[in-house]
């Protein structure tokens, strides 16, 4: 039975993000058991691999207005799978450096704003409104169990074959996203009579999501918590090598917790906010990230695996029910000719924070261990409960989708 063209699209983000999760336990400990990295060398990789949505997260939703999208998407997985087989091919050359690490993180980092921003946009075009929800729930959920899986799998092929050979894998997984893409129609771009400026286009979606009631403080709370995320993501494989001893199994085993976190809070999303309403579900998981995230650096030894798991999953439970809950509604509040760039501010401003977390707790770890720094993080999440309690969402049920501004005034 031929596959529709959600399901091949779903099957092809599924495969890379699969790989891209044996690949994100291969690459630290790459950097970690190959190349003997610092705290401060593991932020840095961390920050390079989201650094573009800094840089490039605003004019990549003008580019994927202007650009045919398939082609495009096509050439960033096979962009992505070049880069990160350079790693092993440095490697058999003797020639590997924490600076090729660094610049394979930027490369793909680029590679996958641009892809982002296109895959988001290109959803509420094959899948009805009314099936959003459920639709990303599915994506997200799906998403979870590879990130359940990928490190497990990952973990034990390090432990096998050793942290460079691994990434493989990962090139591969990219290999087989771009073939099945390659199948999708080609979704043509409509070129106006007139195109504004770039600049335009990307303060439109920036004016438009800063003046909107829910969108905009949604993109500052998640921002306060990609902040923390870069953090986790720099520092969790440098604390369980370094200060909780794990082996690369293990340390796969347990960043799985966040997978199954995931996979759990995708799954009674749309149950959850179906009962407690929308608006209070931001709330309440808001103040369960905050649980979450000061229970993981707690304890050591046997005592320190079970918290980190234990807390990662709940941190990551309440990390999901926010992110499907504001980007269904983004994708339905929004005016479909600003969508794109709507998807490109947000990410801009609240995934350009973990570059920014990730470097700074590789500075903080030094003096202070990897221990305090995600103390002092976790501390931080309690900004998000804080933000959505000062918008006019703590006196909601429900998000309202009739909260736009007005288009002359986004215009502005």
């Amino acid at each position: 039975m031929k596959l529709t063209t959600f399901w091949r699209w779903w099957v092809a983000g599924t495969t890379s993000h699969l790989g891209s999760a044996v690949g994100g336990v291969a690459l630290p400990l790459t950097a970690l058991t190959v190349l003997d990295a610092s705290a401060f060398e593991m932020g840095l990789i961390t920050a390079a691999g989201y650094l573009a949505y800094l840089l490039i997260s605003l004019p990549a939703g003008v580019v994927v207005q202007r650009v045919p999208l398939r082609g495009m998407q096509v050439a960033l997985d096979l962009i992505r799978a070049l880069a990160i087989a350079s790693v092993p091919a440095a490697w058999w050359w003797d020639a590997l450096t924490v600076a090729q690490l660094v610049l394979v993180a930027l490369v793909v980092s680029f590679a996958n704003v641009l892809f982002d921003v296109a895959n988001q946009t290109f959803l509420p075009e094959i899948v009805p409104a009314a099936q959003l929800q459920a639709r990303n729930s599915l994506t997200s959920g799906t998403h979870a169990a590879t990130q359940l899986g990928g490190p497990s799998l990952g973990g034990l092929a390090v432990q096998l074959l050793g942290a460079v050979p691994t990434l493989l894998v990962d090139a591969v997984s990219y290999l087989l996203s771009a073939v099945l893409l390659r199948t999708l129609p080609a979704r043509r771009v409509q070129r106006p009579a007139e195109r504004p400026p770039m600049v335009t286009m990307i303060r439109e979606g920036w004016h438009y999501v800063l003046r909107h009631p829910i969108i905009g403080p949604a993109m500052w709370d998640a921002t306060a918590t990609n902040f923390v995320c870069g953090a986790m993501l720099a520092l969790f494989p440098y604390y369980l090598v370094r200060e909780l001893h794990a082996s690369p199994l293990l340390v796969g085993l347990l960043l799985a917790a966040d997978g199954l976190g995931s996979l759990i809070g995708a799954a009674l999303t749309t149950w959850f906010t179906d009962r407690v309403g929308t608006a209070r579900g931001l709330i309440l998981a808001a103040f369960v990230g905050v649980a979450g995230a000061l229970i993981i650096p707690l304890g050591t030894g046997a005592v320190g695996y079970l918290a980190f798991a234990v807390g990662n999953l709940v941190f990551a439970s309440s990390t999901v029910v926010l992110s499907v809950t504001t980007r269904t509604y983004r994708m339905l509040a929004s005016p479909p000719e600003l969508l794109s760039r709507v998807i490109a501010t947000v990410k801009f401003v609240s995934w350009g924070a973990i570059p920014l977390g990730g470097l700074l707790a590789g500075v903080l770890a030094g003096p202070l261990g990897a221990r305090t720094t995600l103390l002092i993080f976790g501390a931080l999440t309690v900004l998000s409960p804080i933000i959505y309690l000062s918008t006019p969402i703590r006196r909601l049920r429900d998000l309202p989708l009739d909260a736009a501004p007005k288009r002359a005034e986004a215009r502005v």
